[in-house]
């Protein structure tokens, strides 16, 4: 066998039984897609060092900035998109905008993924 060819079965028989079970606990496609891009989001080193400072505390962009080592300009645009997919949120103070966690799903959705890897 070579070292890129996948297994697969050596004769076509669909077992409707399962296919239809398997079919009804399905998501809709819209549910599927709008998953996979929340998981794009966390494609992205730069994203997933800013949400594990976020685990830390909360924290306006001028201090992410110094943590990663990055311009401002480049973590509010990573935070741009981390607040698109609902993952952090912001409050003012005063001049400052200051980013949290969007709730505690992010860190288990985080702390799963790192658990699975260090497996």
């Amino acid at each position: 066998m070579a070292i890129n060819e996948i297994e697969h079965c050596e004769h076509t028989e669909v077992h409707a039984e399962t296919v239809q079970a398997v079919r009804e606990h399905m998501p809709a496609e819209d549910e599927l897609y709008d998953l996979a891009e929340l998981f794009k989001v966390f494609g992205d080193s730069t994203r997933i060092r800013i949400l594990f400072a976020l685990f830390e505390a909360d924290i306006c962009v001028c201090d992410l900035a110094e943590l990663l080592g990055m311009t401002q300009s480049a973590i509010s645009h990573q935070l741009r998109i981390l607040k698109n997919a609902k993952l952090v949120k912001n409050k003012r103070d005063g001049k400052q905008v200051i980013y949290f966690l969007a709730d505690e799903h992010v860190r288990s959705i985080i702390y799963q993924g790192l658990e699975h890897i260090e497996e």
